[in-house]
This record gives structure tokens, C-alpha cells and sequence, in this order.
């Protein structure tokens, strides 16, 4: 019999029930699409932030004491420092237990020379596209080509590791190749503390700050100039991170004060506090540190991006019920005569509620199947559109969506309860409301 019931409304209401399927259905997709990229959106978001710098910086201890004591900036600490980080040990930060969230890094070292006019200028040594084979068998290319993705080249290119050449190669910041009459493809001569070296200025490059009064050479070409073979001065590094909390931030303060708990939830999660403890501990003499402005940018944007999708999936699923709840309660005035001689043969409230509730509810899972794939395709293209690449469908997401449907559909299922539930056999079979 109550089968009957609800395939004979089904049927004679299918345009209003098609409608009901159809509203579900754009809240489901709005849903399941916003849920899934939020899911996925905070590695998404600090890849694109990666491009725009490191968030991790690692220096000697003593450096690090020094620039601290005498508040030393990060261009003039070199000057003031003798210790230095070994090269052949800055492969170790892939090393640590957060080794696939390191994204990029790059050694540094600075070195005074003499220009051919005379005047001194700072060569920056660093890696470029730096190959690197780990013994985990894995392989990158690290360096600023990456890290420093948003320098304009003006004219010429990036230094090529992989060329032979590529130790005679330099690159001029705009300031001092204007001041010094440079293009790309000039020969010139650099006269270090140690050595000298006739290079050529392979490309010329914007960065829009101190770098641009600079030379960037190669780490070897550096360490050759300056006679500090095998020696680094600070090393940047990129990686993925977790927005920080109260956890983190004592963490941060003294990770010996955690109890065993909180430091074992602390060390097996990306905050940048863990990763910059992993570093420290993984490179002899080293004391890595986060460029707050870079971590706690990343963390707040982070945040606003996902508050702002649970608040557009929060208004679509009231704005869906809202529709569902004019719909059906639409249907149930329609269908007043029928429940109202239910009614009067003995069907209970109760039993009436849930004939309407079953119609609805097989109703909404037509339409939040629907809905799923179509909030598939709806990440698909907020991923590529924004991210250009693909979203991963988070199997959490299925639970969460039924869950917000069935949600969805019985509050939009209370006003025309209400109005079954009030509804008197007398008035309706004789014309009355």
C-alpha cells in the first residue's frame, strides 16, 4: 500500500518532484564541488604561493647569534659572520620525515669582487637548476630558476647549470647593468678576494629590490672567487606548510616542553615550526627559521579561501532547502483532499509525515546522485580554471554530502509537515482549508 502511495505521487507529480530532484541536485553539486576543493585547496594554494618565495630560512648558528646580538639585516650579515653551512650536506632537508612538502631551496653565498670599472659590487653564488640525486633515489633540480620565479628577465636568460660553461656565466640586476653599460652576451671580468674569472652576463633581470644593485653567479663560481670551497652562508627553502596554532606556537617556544602527545601530533604535522626542527636537526651547525610574513601569509589566506567555501556551500544548501520547502509544501496543498481522507479513515499523523518524507527523501537521492557528478565536473573546472590542474575527489566527501542532503531535505520538509499536521478531514473534504 505505501509503495503504491508514493510511485502513484511520484508519477502524477513528476514535473514538481523533477523540480524537487533538480534543486537538490545544484546544492549537492555546489556542495560536493566546494568541498572537495577545499579539501584539496590548501596544497593547491601554497603551491601557487611558492612561486612567490621561500617561507623557510636556514643559517649557522653563530650567524644566526650574531644577526640577532647586533640586529644585523640579512644582506650585511655575511659580512660580519665567519661560519658557514656545508654544501655537500644541504641535500639532507630532503631527507627529513616532511621530505615531500620541501618543494624547493637553494644555497647562498656572497662574495665582494672588482668590476672591470673598478668599483665593488656583491656576487651572490647560489644553485640555478641544480641536479641533485638522493639516495632515496629520487631525483630533483633545485635553485632560484624556480624560487625566484617572479624576477622579469629584461634581456638574455637564466644561467643553465647543465651546460658546460655554466661556471663562467653570470646574471646583472638592471641597476648595475644600466650603471655599467651591460647586455646579454658581454664578456667581463670579476676580481675576487681570491681569484679571478672572465664570465659572461648570460641575462639581465628585474627583481624589483636590493637585488637588482647584485650579480648572481654559480655557488662554485662564488666559492672560487671568495676561496670558501664547500661553504654556504644561508640556505632558502619552500615548503608546504599547515597554518599555524596555538599547538605550533608553543612548539615553536621549546618543543622539550611538549608532553609526548602534543609532540608527537606536533612532529607528524606540516607546521613550519616542525619543519624548521627537522631542518636544524638534519644539517650540522644549522638554525632554520620561518620568514613569518611568507608562513603567516600563507596561513591567513589559506583560512580566508576555505571560510569563504564553507560559507558559499552553507548558502546554497539554505537557499536549496528553502526551494525544496516551497515545492513540497506546494505538493502537500495540492494533495490536501488526499491526505485529509486519509485522515479521516484512520491514518495516523505519523504515518501520513513519513509517506511524504519517503517521497521526498527517494526524491533527493535521485538528485544528490546527480548532484555528486555534476559538483565533480564543477571542481574539475574551478581546479583547472584556478590551479590549472585537477582536483582529487576526497572519498570523505561522499559521507559529508549525503550527510548535508539529507539535512537539506528534511529542513525544507518541516513546513509542509507543519501543515499535514494541522490539517482537519472535516474542512479539507468539505471545501475548507
Amino acid at each position: 500500500m505505501l509503495f503504491r502511495m508514493i510511485r502513484g505521487a511520484l508519477f502524477r507529480q513528476k514535473g514538481k518532484m523533477a523540480l524537487i530532484a533538480f534543486t537538490i541536485a545544484l546544492g549537492a553539486s555546489l556542495a560536493t564541488g566546494m568541498l572537495n576543493v577545499m579539501l584539496d585547496v590548501g596544497d593547491k594554494v601554497n603551491q601557487e604561493l611558492k612561486t612567490y618565495g621561500a617561507n623557510i630560512v636556514v643559517k649557522p648558528k653563530a650567524s644566526s647569534l650574531l644577526s640577532d646580538i647586533y640586529h644585523v639585516s640579512d644582506n650585511n650579515a655575511e659580512a660580519l659572520s665567519t661560519a658557514y653551512l656545508a654544501e655537500d650536506e644541504i641535500w639532507k632537508i630532503k631527507s627529513i620525515f616532511w621530505t615531500y612538502n620541501i618543494v624547493d631551496f637553494a644555497p647562498f653565498l656572497q662574495s665582494g669582487v672588482t668590476l672591470p670599472s673598478g668599483e665593488s659590487a656583491a656576487a651572490v653564488g647560489t644553485w640555478f637548476n641544480h641536479h641533485l640525486d638522493l639516495h632515496t633515489g629520487e631525483s630533483l633540480d633545485a635553485g632560484v630558476t624556480s624560487l625566484r620565479s617572479w624576477w622579469d628577465l629584461t634581456d638574455g636568460r637564466w644561467i643553465d647549470e647543465s651546460q658546460e660553461d655554466a661556471l663562467h656565466q653570470v646574471m646583472a640586476g638592471t641597476t648595475l647593468a644600466a650603471a655599467n653599460g651591460w647586455k646579454a652576451g658581454d664578456r667581463i671580468i670579476l676580481q675576487g678576494s681570491r681569484e679571478s674569472a672572465e664570465v659572461t652576463v648570460v641575462g639581465i633581470y628585474d627583481a624589483g629590490g636590493d637585488e637588482d644593485e647584485q650579480l648572481y653567479v654559480t655557488l662554485d663560481l662564488a666559492q672560487l672567487l671568495s676561496g670558501r670551497e664547500n661553504r654556504v652562508a644561508s640556505v632558502e627553502v619552500s615548503a608546504i606548510t599547515t597554518p599555524d596554532n596555538e599547538l605550533s606556537r608553543r612548539a615553536a617556544i621549546n618543543p622539550a616542553a611538549l608532553s609526548s602527545t602534543d609532540y608527537e601530533t606536533w612532529y607528524c604535522t606540516a607546521y613550519v615550526s616542525a619543519i624548521c626542527y627537522q631542518i636544524q636537526s638534519a644539517i650540522t651547525g644549522s638554525t632554520a627559521s620561518a620568514v613569518r610574513q611568507v608562513a603567516e601569509g600563507e596561513g591567513a589566506i589559506l583560512d580566508k579561501t576555505q571560510l569563504l567555501m564553507i560559507l558559499i556551500t552553507a548558502l546554497s544548501l539554505v537557499g536549496a532547502a528553502l526551494g525544496i520547502a516551497n515545492l513540497v509544501t506546494a505538493g502537500v496543498m495540492e494533495r490536501s483532499k488526499e491526505f485529509g481522507l486519509l485522515k479521516a479513515i484512520g491514518a495516523r499523523d505519523g504515518q501520513i509525515t513519513g509517506v511524504v518524507v519517503t517521497e521526498i527523501l527517494v526524491t533527493a537521492l535521485v538528485g544528490g546522485v546527480a548532484g555528486y557528478f555534476m559538483g565533480f565536473g564543477f571542481a574539475q573546472l574551478i581546479g583547472q580554471t584556478v590551479f590549472d590542474s585537477a582536483i582529487e575527489m576526497k572519498p570523505l566527501v561522499i559521507p559529508i554530502v549525503a550527510g548535508l542532503i539529507v539535512l537539506m531535505t528534511m529542513a525544507g520538509c518541516i513546513p509542509a509537515i507543519r501543515m499535514v499536521l494541522r490539517l482537519r478531514p472535516a474542512e479539507v473534504l468539505h471545501g475548507g482549508h
